[in-house]
């Protein structure tokens, strides 16, 4: 920006000046404040070495006729309520038509709390300032019960962690999946301008896996092509109680196939092997499978994409085999924040 922009009149020119002046007690980069004020690189940069030089007397002209409160920025004060508001609430709870907090969704709650009128531009550095940073969000359903999810975490879980130890069990979280024939994410290095092309079938194939992770980095897995039955859950439960060496006590999600008459009536005949748990509804962020699923759909076929469901095949069953041989890295699933509470 030219020092043009600068110019207007000299109580204009003096507010500007004094809000360079108060951003550079409170730390700022010149950079920063030349974005928030509208104002070249070159002309803060200036106005610091005036202020590192004299100090505020510097500045004691422009000071002089500008009235407290004058000045459209946030003190410190309005910028604490701000950052708690955007921590604690969401848009939607403060009447604001945003789905997330972006730049203009705080611009608008700063114009309505505070009737201060930001730019954007100047948001986005207070943003920065903040700490805050734009993040993929964690998905999380509407119909999802908070005070169901406290009390899994505080007495349900321990309660079952406790029992575990008891009857010398080992815990497993399971969950289902589909497997599918391009990886999540895939990206490829190629001269600016010219993006990479992904060669693959036009053709839909896909296979379903079910699968289970313990905290110390045990996994087991059973592939299917059929739908998820309550025979094909059986199916699945003998081949894990088959070779465990302890009794099992397996988390899972509210899937319907979970709670059949036939499923129930086979853990009975083998309560002394087996029990099931379940996560409260809507709570995949509480189950750590949900990560294994994740490295799968992303890694498994990054390196061969597959023409036909025997390559899927293929490379599902290559990448699940590789993953039973690496304990620490189903570890580090559990260091997720939600996962925390299972490691």
């Amino acid at each position: 920006m030219s020092q043009k922009s600068l110019r207007g009149t000299k109580a204009q020119q003096e507010v500007i000046r004094r809000k360079a002046f108060q951003l550079f007690q409170k730390s700022w980069k010149n950079k920063d404040i030349a974005e928030a004020l509208s104002v070249s690189y070159v002309s803060v940069s200036k106005w610091r070495k005036l202020y590192k030089n004299s100090g505020q007397k510097a500045f004691k002209s422009q000071i002089r006729g500008v009235k407290s409160g004058s000045t459209s920025l946030l003190s410190p004060e309005q910028e604490k309520t701000i950052q708690k508001l955007i921590i604690d609430k969401d848009p939607e709870q403060l009447k604001l038509p945003f789905a997330l907090w972006n730049r203009e969704a705080v611009r608008r709650l700063i114009k309505q709390k505070m009737g201060v009128e930001l730019a954007v531009r100047t948001m986005g550095t207070y943003l920065k300032k903040w700490g805050f940073t734009p993040q993929k969000p964690v998905k999380r359903a509407y119909e999802r019960n908070d005070t169901k999810v406290q009390k899994w975490l505080n007495d349900e879980y321990p309660s079952i962690k406790a029992q575990a130890k008891e009857e010398g069990a080992e815990i497993h979280w399971g969950d289902e999946t589909g497997c599918v024939s391009l990886p999540v994410n895939l990206k490829g290095y190629s001269p600016k301008g010219q993006t990479p092309v992904l060669k693959h079938s036009a053709k839909k194939f896909k296979i379903n896996m079910i699968s289970t992770v313990t905290n110390q980095g045990k996994v087991r897995f059973m592939i299917y092509d059929e739908k998820m039955t309550a025979q094909v859950f059986i199916r699945f439960l003998k081949r894990l109680i088959k070779d465990a060496k302890k009794k099992v006590f397996l988390i899972l999600d509210n899937l319907r196939v979970h709670h059949a008459k036939l499923v129930k009536a086979w853990v009975e005949e083998n309560k002394d092997k087996i029990k099931l748990f379940y996560l409260p509804s809507y709570s995949p962020d509480l189950n750590p499978d949900e990560y294994l699923n994740c490295d799968l759909k992303t890694n498994s076929n990054s390196k061969s994409i597959p023409k036909n469901k025997d390559d899927l095949k293929s490379n599902t069953l290559g990448f699940m085999r590789s993953i039973q041989k690496q304990p620490e890295r189903i570890k580090k699933y559990f260091l997720h924040k939600s996962i925390s509470y299972a490691a």
